[in-house]
């Protein structure tokens, strides 16, 4: 039996009925379990039915899966597909011309454009044009697979063989609030509705009772701040700083106290937690409240042993780049998350830039912002896929590499793109994932995709399928998903 399916088979979820179970959990389980039990037994749940309509999952995966944990890499504001894993010699060709002046004027044929943001500047005469702007770094071509790869990502590219591109993404929120819809497939005018983080939660639970099993690194805006929703808050991510001294929010005591002090208090707020358990056994917030409170309290050892990088020798710290400024921090969040995978936890979701729109958002001056941004991201994501090779972890370990869109072929300003739904890449990583293949293609000039285009949602049935889980067996009562909702796996890139 694999790790994957061991992971699987550890654990397991109860179907008792919540009301009984609050009850006799006020009347003898000690506190330091409840928590625990809680999430088995799907108690920080209780928002997805009635008591007598709602079963959990058996707890086991729906399938043999070939991953156990995710490391999801987002880069916010809008990778340019253009510069990073999509050349296009055509849009260098024909640099300067207006779409319509090219041959390629039918990508924006009214009936392809139903979505449309039309890039226009202006030329010396004042009329608007649409200008088709050149790449601005050069590709070069690596590995055995021979795939081209920005020279803006050198130490990446020479791992071009790990990876899986999907050069055929496309999604349909034009603005910032697509990074919502890339994490829950769902556009942000629809409502909220749960993460994949928070669906690969609910429904694989724990792997080590002492660390969250969902995680998330760097700042997440606000309209990309949860994860739960109506599956309850319990499986919202907890959000993590890489400082030891203080990795989370109210994670330590405002003053010092001794553990038999410490213990005595928090026995004393479960008892208050338990009997109003009991009183209101369909209150989410309060389940989650408990199970958060009892985690924060392990976690205030575990969690900053997980952060302490001393015991990593020179080489490992190297490889992530934390001996450079320029890669030092986003070095720091992947050597963590390697550290968390190797202590079971199962999702860790790591933001790149955020901040208003997200640093990526390169409406003016690209090449300088590209440039910049692939520096910092560029040597520490090699060093993940390296060290985890090395330790026998990329197997069991998918990495994927995502961002809400791509950019247009044609410039904004006088050397910028804006912001492009129709065509734009991701790429993924181990977890039983091909490496070495190109998937799917945009069309000559990276506008459209055109060749086995996917829906965001394709990404999130892909990493669900590896992790053992049909997405559709998840579904809650009274809460009915779209066909889109649930995706299709991306076959062609699994071993």
């Amino acid at each position: 039996m694999s790790r994957s399916e061991e992971s699987c088979r550890n654990h397991s979820h109860r179907g008792r009925h919540r009301r009984t179970f609050l009850a006799d959990v006020g009347l003898g389980f000690t506190g330091l379990a409840l928590g625990a039990m809680l999430h088995r037994d799907g108690i920080g749940r209780s928002a997805l039915g009635s008591d007598e309509g709602w079963s959990p999952p058996d707890g086991r995966c729906h399938f043999a899966p070939k991953a156990r944990s995710v490391i999801w890499l987002f880069m916010n504001g809008g990778v340019s597909h253009l510069e990073t894993f999509d050349p296009k010699p055509e849009l260098d060709k024909y640099a300067g011309k207006t779409i319509a002046e090219s041959p390629y004027a039918s990508v924006q044929d009214p009936e392809r454009l139903k979505l449309a943001r039309v890039v226009v500047v202006n030329d010396a005469n004042g009329q608007q044009r649409n200008v088709l702007y050149p790449t601005q770094v050069g590709f070069r071509r690596y590995g055995e697979s021979g795939i081209a790869v920005s020279d803006w990502l050198p130490h990446l590219a020479k791992r071009v063989d790990s990876l899986a591109i999907v050069r055929s993404m496309y999604t349909t929120d034009d603005n910032h609030g697509a990074q919502t819809q890339f994490h829950s497939g769902r556009h942000m005018l629809d409502g909220e509705f749960p993460t994949l983080g928070a669906w690969v939660d609910y429904g694989l639970g724990s792997l080590n009772d002492d660390l969250p099993q969902f995680i998330s690194i760097g700042n997440r805006e606000y309209w990309n701040r949860k994860d739960g929703h109506y599956l309850g808050p319990a499986h919202d991510a907890v959000p993590l700083r890489i400082d030891p001294a203080n990795p989370l929010d109210f994670g330590r005591p405002e003053v010092e106290l001794d553990p038999r002090s410490q213990r005595i208090g928090f026995r004393l707020v479960d008892r208050l937690d338990r009997a109003r358990g009991v009183e209101y056994p369909d209150d989410p917030a309060l389940a989650a409240r408990i199970q958060s409170y009892e985690l924060a309290f392990r976690m205030q050892r575990s969690v900053p042993e997980v952060l302490d990088f001393a015991t990593e020798d020179e080489r490992t710290r190297s490889m992530y780049g934390l001996d450079d400024p320029h890669t030092r921090d986003f070095g720091q969040q992947l050597l963590a998350a390697r550290r968390f995978v190797e202590k079971g936890v199962r999702f860790i979701q790591i933001q790149h830039g955020a901040g208003g729109a997200g640093v990526w958002d390169a409406h003016g001056g690209l090449k300088g912002n590209h440039e910049s941004n692939c520096r910092q991201v560029d040597k520490p994501i090699a060093g993940l896929l390296e060290d985890l090779e090395q330790r026998g972890l990329l197997d069991e370990t998918l990495v994927v590499f995502g961002t809400e869109f791509g950019r247009t072929p044609g410039t904004q300003g006088s050397d910028g793109r804006d912001h492009h739904i129709y065509g734009f890449s991701v790429w993924m990583a181990g977890g039983g994932v091909r490496g070495g293949v190109v998937h799917g293609a945009t069309d000559e000039i990276g506008f459209h995709a055109v060749e086995d285009r996917h829906y965001v949602t394709d990404i999130h049935a892909t990493i669900l399928k590896q992790l053992g889980l049909d997405s559709r067996r998840l579904e809650i009562p009274g809460r009915k998903r779209l066909e889109i909702d649930h995706g299709t796996p991306i076959d062609a890139i699994l071993a």
